[in-house]
């Protein structure tokens, strides 16, 4: 087979290998590729091959009929000079997509079988259609305890373990799905303050405007290499950073790439996804938190107390210490959603500022209370004082901001967006009721995460009183498109209920 010149495609695929073939390409004509294919690509001198999905282009810009294109993650896996001479063939399909097709059926998978599914995505065997398939399989069919444990095992394996040398080492997670509840930001530094190592590695937002990883990095980056992450928390007891540069649990990410455009997330591929990165970031002990509310993830307690039931098999089974803290989900924490309004948030917090959002306050130092409690020289019930001792006395402001300076400056000064909009009250009432996913909804559409100065700043919260026309909340936009997609889906539906005070 004539081989083809390696071209360099200046295009991120997004955690998936792409390459670019010239539909008046020999090889495409003889060998019978066909668009969306998985081919095979093998540098002359190597053994190791790139297994990537195939696009046609008529566009000589993008490869002649002599080249074979690669996109920036498949070309940095081959690891070859442009020019270098490649030969492509038909990749053989992943021995582990049976086992996917066996839970499509409905079928239970072993640790042996979920392992081989995991390695062959990581190892970029599967197409984003194919690791769509699997997600469906379990989100559908459903995960068994069993099954959660062993894809947890399985995605710890895809990457690095850390080991801290120490007995307690505590970690926190909120499933989601409340806007602005960053208490990550808060409780990290008045841990860190009291002394245990908190090495909180975070993940970015799936299906929210903002991951406690997209606000850190309105402070600092958040992008750690693992020799900085380690030398960071063992000078600072602790790290604001996001999990997927430090290889902690790789395939989570791949597999969030998916779920994030599908607004997925099952309950046994998330506490998985949770426990693998905390797992594989070296967590002894661990807090979760289950908000629970109309609008919420987990709409009813019973639900919350069927899932803290698994968290804790898998926890055991994990050899982790965990508890779960079921907390109020009914409305947004804070006032910001968005990662600049809620980092604005936070820093008013720690700042002890009296403009600072109380329920913001108040959740955190309950959460971290909690956590300060797996430390024996707490007695059970102290934790909120120690807590709120450390906050009001200013050091957790300064662990703050030495864990920021630590892990260095952001690259980007972040704003609040310039397009705004006040949306008003229709009527004059009581708010009764805040709808979480329609505020998410209209802070997503504004541009956040990805604009981190979009987003929703609150007004009014549950019980406040409003009269007619006064801004309940405003929009912030960095773009005109978004600024009018979240305009009017607000218009529709602004996510509030009044209660009219006439009778």
């Amino acid at each position: 087979m004539k081989p083809l010149k390696l071209r360099r495609v200046a295009i991120d695929t997004y955690k998936e290998n792409v390459v670019f073939l010239h539909r008046d390409c020999a090889l495409y004509r003889s060998e019978g590729f066909q668009a969306l294919n998985k081919i095979e690509v093998r540098a002359e001198d190597a053994v190791e091959s790139v297994i990537a999905v195939l696009n046609v282009v008529d566009d000589e810009r993008i490869a002649t009929p002599g080249e074979l294109g690669l996109s920036e993650q498949a070309f940095a896996q081959l690891n070859r000079a442009e020019g270098t001479a490649v030969y492509v063939n038909h990749a053989t399909p992943p021995q582990s997509l049976a086992f996917v097709r066996e839970k499509i059926s409905g079928g239970h998978l072993g640790y042996d079988e979920i392992l081989a599914i995991t390695r062959d995505i990581a190892a970029n065997r599967y197409s984003k259609i194919e690791i769509t398939a699997f997600l469906v399989a379990c989100a559908v069919t459903g995960l068994e305890r069993e099954e959660i444990v062993s894809l947890t095992r399985a995605m710890v394996a895809s990457g690095e373990r850390l080991d801290w040398g120490e007995a307690l080492v505590v970690d926190k997670h909120c499933i989601g799905g409340i806007p602005g509840n960053r208490t990550s930001l808060l409780i990290t530094p008045i841990v860190a303050a009291h002394g245990l190592l908190m090495p909180k590695t975070s993940s970015r937002a799936i299906t929210s405007p903002a991951g406690s990883a997209d606000t850190m990095e309105v402070f600092a980056r958040v992008e750690l290499e693992i020799d900085r992450l380690r030398e960071i928390v063992k000078h600072e007891r602790a790290c604001l950073s996001w999990g997927g540069t430090a290889r902690l649990a790789p395939v989570d990410d791949i597999l969030i790439s998916v779920e994030r455009p599908l607004g997925m997330d099952s309950p046994g591929q998330m506490i998985a996804s949770i426990l693998s990165k905390k797992v594989a970031a070296g967590a002894s002990h661990l807090l979760i938190d289950i908000p629970v509310g109309p609008t919420a993830k987990v709409k009813k307690r019973s639900e919350a107390m069927q899932l803290r039931k698994l968290f804790e098999y898998a926890g055991d089974l994990l050899g982790l210490h965990l508890e779960v803290m079921i907390t109020d989900g009914k409305q947004p924490i804070g006032k910001g959603i968005g990662p600049v309004l809620e980092a604005r948030d936070v820093m008013l917090v720690l700042e002890n500022d009296p403009l600072a959002p109380m329920d913001l306050k108040e959740k955190s130092l309950q959460l971290a209370g909690r956590i300060l409690e797996f430390d024996a020289d707490v007695r059970g019930g102290q934790g909120y004082f120690v807590a709120r001792d450390i906050l009001e006395s200013g050091r957790a402001l300064d662990k703050f901001e030495s864990i920021m300076n630590a892990q260095g400056a952001s690259p980007k000064s972040y704003t609040s967006g310039s397009l705004t909009q006040d949306i008003v009250a229709p009527a004059s009432g009581t708010i009764a009721a805040i709808d979480n996913l329609q505020v998410a909804r209209i802070a997503r559409l504004a541009g956040a995460p990805m604009d981190k100065g979009a987003g929703i700043d609150l007004y009014k919260k549950l019980g406040d009183h409003v009269r007619k026309s006064e801004p309940i909340y405003c929009i912030y936009s960095e773009f005109n498109a978004d600024f009018e997609f979240a305009r009017q889906a607000a218009e529709l539906d602004n996510g509030y209920r009044i209660d009219s005070n006439e009778s």
